[in-house]
């Protein structure tokens, strides 16, 4: 039944077909991207151990938790791609899709005869996205590449932690998610050129460092016009004052970004600085900049003489943009988080309970939903086979040469 017969708006990419190759994040969260908004995704897993992401960080159950967020509403197809059998269902399924979604080592897939011209001989529609460490060209092409190889590379690992001090990563794999969400644009973008301008089908080269080099901002301008090599500032952004962490007197941290002219007022009106600000050499950016030491520890010793809760109302009051470092308990407890779904429950094929991050972005009229739980290894192998003309002695013989799981 489809959503419309069930009372649900339509899916934004109803209809819209893709084959997902490649594990773990970059590739894989793409994919869960376009499912999430309608896109039928079927995930190829290789028989026997599947995803490493299934046993990736904590385990409940024998199945990653983070695996549940990552694969939701796909199906999961166990097909050996390294066997010529494998290759040549991997064909048949590529023929009816729209996506194809891969992030290997540059190569891999033409060594198999799944290379995008072979594959756009009979697929001549096909939007083929490829995610790897360092693109499909150039002299780094068949370098092995990590998300946070990407972000050393694209410039975000030297501006991350204290002046003079080894580099820190963010916490997550930002590398590899800034590369599915420049995947996941070119995909739309390029399906979008084949509807409306009757285009044929392309190929969607995303680099690891180059999605993150993409978001860096002043970086290499500064670098250009002064010969600027823009460094580390901790909590600090450099540059812009004032806007930094500050510690409270209960022991928690708040952000409080006063760096608007105008906010600028408000914040030292609220921490009783009226002095600083009617300053008429504050009255800018520039000019805090230069007496920024002086500001935050103005605003610290107001933070540090009051509790966290305190100081966020006086700031939300004074229309100041501030906000208490949040953990995941933090999170789950939020009421504005729960208020827009983007704490879900969701029950695994392992019959726990676990909640999960929301959906984003927030369409109005196709929204995204969560409709079926992460797939167990080969969970949909015999139905996409079945889908594709195999009778069920074929399958159960391609299984009994370890084709397929």
């Amino acid at each position: 039944m489809d959503r419309e017969a069930q009372g649900l708006p339509p899916s934004a990419l109803r209809g819209v077909k893709v084959v997902e190759m490649g594990q773990l994040i970059a590739g894989p969260f793409a994919a869960k991207t376009l499912a999430e908004f309608g896109a039928e995704v079927i995930k190829i897993e290789p028989p026997g151990s599947g995803d490493p992401l299934r046993g990736w960080r904590l385990v409940k159950d024998g199945t990653s938790v983070w695996w549940q967020v990552q694969s939701r509403n796909k199906r999961s197809i166990a097909l050996d791609l390294r066997s010529a059998e494998g290759q040549d269902i991997a064909r048949r399924l590529i023929a009816r899709a729209d996506v194809l979604v891969e992030n290997f080592r540059p190569g891999t897939l033409e060594g198999w005869g799944l290379g995008y011209e072979a594959l756009a001989k009979t697929n001549p529609g096909l939007v083929m996205l490829r995610i790897s460490g360092y693109g499909q060209t150039g002299p780094y092409r068949d370098l092995p590449g990590f998300g946070a190889i990407g972000e050393a590379m694209g410039g975000l690992r030297h501006l991350t932690g204290e002046p003079g001090r080894v580099p820190v990563r963010c916490g997550v794999s930002i590398g590899d998610t800034l590369a599915a969400l420049h995947g996941t644009i070119g995909v739309l973008m390029a399906l979008y050129h084949r509807k409306v301008n009757g285009g044929r089908g392309q190929v969607i080269d995303v680099a690891l460092h180059e999605a993150v080099f993409n978001v860096m901002e002043s970086l290499v301008p500064e670098y250009s016009a002064f010969g600027a090599v823009r460094e580390p500032g901790g909590s600090a952004l450099p540059g812009i004052a004032p806007s930094n962490a500050y510690r409270c007197g209960d022991g928690a941290v708040v952000l409080i970004a006063g760096n608007g002219d105008s906010i600028f007022k408000r914040l030292m009106s609220a921490i009783g600085r009226d002095d600083l600000g009617r300053d008429p050499a504050l009255a800018d950016n520039a000019g805090r900049v230069k007496r920024v030491a002086e500001l935050d520890a103005a605003i610290g010793a107001w933070t540090a003489a009051r509790p966290s809760a305190q100081a966020l109302a006086a700031l939300a009051e004074a229309k100041v943009p501030a906000g208490r470092v949040y953990t995941a308990k933090d999170i789950v407890e939020d009421p504005h988080y729960r208020a827009r779904d983007m704490v879900l429950k969701q029950t695994t094929r392992e019959g726990f309970e676990v909640e999960v991050p929301g959906i984003v972005p927030k369409l109005t009229g196709t929204p995204g939903r969560l409709h079926s739980a992460a797939p167990r290894l080969g969970e949909d192998t015999d139905a996409v086979l079945g889908e594709l003309g195999f009778s069920a002695p074929d399958i159960a013989a391609l299984r009994g040469r370890k084709v397929v799981a």
